[in-house]
């Protein structure tokens, strides 16, 4: 079991970390550059988790949870120490992420996992800093950390094949969905995000469509989609032929930007045109059309309704 957890970097995304793990009833331990800066950290939480609770955005007793459960450390090491589990949550910096990780790797016990927070450093890279490496592995959570359920969980060559499903499921525990994912630049999430904003810029450099024109129409069709759905499960309903149309129409016009991947090639040749064919790149059968179109209906009525509720976001174009 992971009851105890080191949160090393106190900033904001250590800090949410440090909010998350505390509301699920574990004693956490904060540690930063120093004990003044983590102490700091630790009052700005608790004061955060307050006004989280009172805005119903957390449970009632949030504040009461990490004021109970999260302790400033005197150092790094002292964080380490007696922890289960420590995340490494400093800055994007190589150098400050293989320093900190030894530090965390001597005072640690052999037997405590160790996760690193980074978006974008192979694990595999940062690992060469960790004592006992095959225990550590990436455990990316996405900003802001207390809201966005999901968070890559990253195996390097050498981690342990039993670590990950721990460390998922101490996730679970905290509200969050954990995903397995290979150490790649980028990662999934990185790169996902990454593609989409290429292909976004390039509309706006191309006069295409201002930028308040593709984030309006982001918005309001396909990101309207993808809190319920993913990028497979849409191509599957939509029907892959039609999605190898697509592909072919657009690899015409812009050939160094589209092409039909391999897989979606495949799929299509051997007759698996998603779910009107029973299956494709999912085993989403044809039977399930009336139940998937009715959970669609109800899930996009609700978003509409939420987006209506907020109102638009207070940016400026």
């Amino acid at each position: 079991m992971i009851n105890t957890v080191a949160v090393v970097g106190s900033g904001y995304m250590g800090g949410g970390i440090a909010q998350i793990f505390a509301m699920s009833g574990r004693a956490v331990t904060l540690a930063d550059v120093s004990a003044e800066v983590a102490a700091a950290n630790r009052e700005r939480i608790i004061v955060d988790a307050e006004e989280y609770a009172r805005r119903g955005m957390f449970p009632q007793d949030a504040g009461t949870l990490v004021a109970a459960n999260v302790t400033a450390a005197e150092s790094i090491e002292a964080a380490a120490a007696h922890a289960d589990f420590i995340v490494e949550a400093v800055p994007e910096i190589v150098d400050v992420k293989h320093e900190t990780l030894r530090r965390i790797s001597e005072a640690s016990r052999p037997e405590a996992i160790i996760g690193s927070n980074t978006s974008t450093i192979s694990i595999g890279t940062l690992a060469t800093a960790v004592t006992h490496p095959e225990r550590f592995l990436g455990v990316h959570f996405s900003n802001p950390a207390p809201f966005i359920p999901g968070v890559e969980v990253i195996s390097h060559a050498g981690t342990d094949t039993t670590i990950p499903p721990r460390v998922i499921e101490m996730l679970r525990s905290c509200g969050k969905v954990g995903v397995p994912i290979a150490d790649v630049t980028g990662f999934a999430l990185n790169r996902l995000q990454y593609a989409l904003f290429t292909e976004a810029a390039r509309l706006v450099e191309e006069g295409v469509a201002t930028a308040e024109a593709v984030d309006t129409i982001t918005r309001t069709t396909f990101g309207f989609r993808l809190p319920f759905f993913g990028p497979f499960a849409i191509a599957d309903i939509a029907g892959l032929d039609v999605y190898q149309f697509c592909y072919q129409s657009l690899g015409e016009s812009y050939p160094e930007r589209f092409q039909t991947p391999e897989a979606l090639e495949n799929l299509v040749a051997g007759g698996h045109l998603g779910m009107k064919s029973g299956g494709g790149f999912l085993a989403t059968q044809a039977a399930q059309a009336k139940d998937i179109a009715a959970y669609r209906d109800n899930a996009y009525s609700k978003m509409a309704a939420l987006v209506a509720e907020l109102g638009p976001a207070p940016v400026t174009y």
